[in-house]
C-alpha cells in the first residue's frame, strides 16, 4: 500500500485542525477503497485483483488527480493505457526481472523529469507513474478462475472503478462535511531553487536520484534476496518520492525504519497471538490502512507503522506466515532507506534549505501580492496555500533544530515559525482591505533577507511585529 507522489493541494478550510481534515480525506478514501475492492472481487475473483483496487484507491487519493473535471477525463483516458504498460512491465519483473526491472526504473524516474514543463506535465507524470507504484505492491495481477474479464483487462477495469469510486465518494464527503472543492488550477509554487550548474535544474537532478536509487535497490534484492526484492526497492521509492533535499530524504528514512519496527513487533505480537480468516485479515488490513491515512499528517511514522501492519497482515492473505518473515522485512527496509538516502547525498544532491528558502520566496511573494493596493482582486488566499506548502518542508527542521538548538544559534525552522506567526494578522489586514505602507516595506525587507540567512530571522519577526502593530 503506498503513497503516490506526493501532488496534493491542500483543499481543508483555513484554521481546519490536521487530524480532523485527515479523519475526512481517510474516511473518503476507506468508502472507496472497499467499494473498489468489492467491484474488483465481484469482475475478478482473486487477491491480487483485490489489492490492486485497495492500493490504486488510495494512490489516487493521495494524488488527487479527480481534483476537477479536466483532471477527471485525463486520468479516465490515460489510465486504461498505462494499465496495460504496467500489466506487461508485471510480466516483465515476474519472467524476465532484469528487463522488467529497467523498464520499472525508466517508468519511475520519468514522470518526475516531466516535472519541469509545468503543471500539465507534472498531471500526466502523475498519471504514469501510479501504476507503476502498485506493481511494488502487487507485481503480478492473476485473476482466479471463473472471473468474468480476461486477465488483461483486470487492470485496466480496476484502475477505472479506483477512479469512479474515488471521485464520488470525495465529493459525497466534501458535500456532507462542508469543504471547497479542490482548486482546478496548480499551486502557485514553483520548483526548487538549486545551487550548482543551472543547465541542471531540480526535477532533473530528482530523476537521476530516484533511477539511481531503484537500479541499486533493484540490484541488491535481485542479486541477494532472490524473490524478497520488493521490499528494498518499496523503501527506496519512499524515502525518495516527494524529495525536497538531503535532509527531508534522512529526516523520511529515519521515520520509515522506526515506523516499520514497531509495525513488526505489533504484526508479530499480532500472528502469534491470533489467526483470522480471509474476511477477519481484510478487515484488519483496511482498519490498519484507514489508522495510517488519518494519522500520517501527525507524523510519517504513523504511516510507515500501519503500512506495515498491513503488508505482514496482506501476506497472511495470500497463505504465508508473517511471523517468519517480519524481522527479516525489517532488515530490507533498512537496507533500502540507506540506497535511497545515499543516493539523495551524493547524486547531485539539491540542499534543503534551498527548497525551504524557496517557499519561503514563494509565502512573501503571495502575501507582497495580497498587500499591493494595485493588485485587482486582493485575498489570503495564496498567502495561506503558500504557508501550508512552507509547513510540509518544516518538520525535518524541526527536529534537526531539537537535536542541535545547543550547537547552532541559527535554526532554519525559526524562520518557519516567525513567518507562521504572521498568518493571523496579515489575513485581518488583508481582509479590511488594508495596504498599510511599513507593512509592505516590512515584506520587502524580508524578501531582501533570503540571500543573507543571518538576516533573514531579524526581518521575518520585524514583519511579524509590523503586521500585529
Amino acid at each position: 500500500m503506498l503513497p503516490a507522489p506526493d501532488t496534493r493541494i491542500d483543499t481543508t478550510r483555513p484554521g481546519t485542525p490536521a487530524w480532523r481534515s485527515s479523519l475526512v480525506e481517510a474516511t473518503a478514501t476507506l468508502l472507496a477503497a472497499i467499494a473498489t475492492l468489492l467491484c474488483a472481487l465481484a469482475i475478478a475473483p482473486g487477491p491480487g485483483p483485490a489489492v490492486l483496487a485497495v492500493v490504486l484507491s488510495i494512490s489516487l487519493s493521495r494524488s488527487q488527480l479527480d481534483r476537477d473535471l479536466r483532471g477527471r477525463l485525463e486520468a479516465a483516458l490515460m489510465l486504461p493505457l498505462v494499465g496495460l504498460v504496467a500489466l506487461a512491465v508485471g510480466l516483465l519483473l515476474h519472467r524476465v526481472p532484469w528487463l522488467g526491472a529497467l523498464v520499472f526504473v525508466a517508468g519511475m524516474s520519468f514522470p518526475i523529469w516531466l516535472r519541469r514543463f509545468g503543471p500539465m506535465a507534472r498531471r500526466a507524470g502523475s498519471l504514469v507513474a501510479l501504476p507503476f507504484v502498485t506493481l511494488l505492491t502487487v507485481p503480478h495481477v492473476q485473476a482466479a478462475p471463473g472471473g468474468r474479464l480476461p486477465v488483461v483487462l483486470v487492470p485496466v477495469v480496476v484502475a477505472l472503478l479506483a477512479l469512479l469510486w474515488v471521485t464520488l465518494c470525495h465529493l459525497l464527503v466534501r458535500r456532507l462535511h462542508g469543504r471547497r472543492p479542490p482548486e482546478s488550477a496548480d499551486p502557485v509554487l514553483a520548483a526548487p531553487v538549486v545551487q550548482g550548474d543551472p543547465r541542471l535544474p531540480a526535477s532533473t537532478r530528482m530523476a537521476i536520484q530516484m533511477a539511481v536509487a531503484l537500479a541499486a535497490a533493484f540490484a541488491v534484492g535481485f542479486l541477494c534476496f532472490g524473490e524478497r526484492w520488493a521490499w528494498i526497492v518499496l523503501t527506496a521509492f519512499i524515502v525518495n518520492s516527494g524529495n525536497r533535499g538531503r535532509l527531508d530524504v534522512a529526516y523520511k528514512s529515519g521515520l520509515r525504519v522506526l515506523g516499520a519496527a514497531a509495525g513488526t513487533v505489533l504484526a508479530m505480537a499480532f500472528s502469534m497471538h491470533a489467526a483470522p480468516g480471509h474476511a477477519t485479515t481484510a478487515v484488519l488490513i483496511l482498519a490498519a490502512l484507514f489508522l495510517g491515512i488519518w494519522l500520517r499528517p501527525l507524523g510519517y511514522a504513523w504511516w510507515a507503522l500501519f503500512v506495515t501492519v498491513a503488508l505482514a497482515l496482506l501476506q497472511g492473505f495470500g497463505g504465508g506466515s508473517p511471523a517468519a518473515m517480519l524481522w527479516q522485512r525489517l532488515g530490507e527496509i533498512a537496507i533500502g532507506a540507506v540506497i535511497g538516502l545515499a543516493s539523495a547525498w551524493f547524486v547531485w544532491p539539491v540542499r534543503s534549505t534551498d527548497v525551504l528558502r524557496r517557499r519561503l520566496a514563494d509565502a512573501l511573494a503571495a502575501l507582497s501580492e495580497a498587500l499591493d493596493p494595485t493588485t485587482p482582486a486582493r485575498g489570503a488566499q495564496r498567502f495561506e496555500a503558500a504557508l501550508e506548502q512552507l509547513e510540509t518542508v518544516a518538520p525535518p527542521f524541526r527536529a534537526l533544530r531539537r537535536l542541535t538548538r545547543r550547537q547552532h544559534a541559527m535554526q532554519p525552522a525559526d524562520w518557519v515559525d516567525a513567518l507562521a506567526a504572521c498568518r493571523e494578522p496579515a489575513v485581518a489586514l488583508i481582509s479590511e482591505g488594508a495596504t498599510p505602507g511599513e507593512a509592505r516595506r516590512a515584506v520587502g525587507a524580508a524578501r531582501k533577507a533570503l540571500r543573507e540567512p543571518e538576516a533573514l530571522l531579524p526581518a521575518l519577526r520585524h514583519l511579524r511585529e509590523t503586521l500585529r502593530g
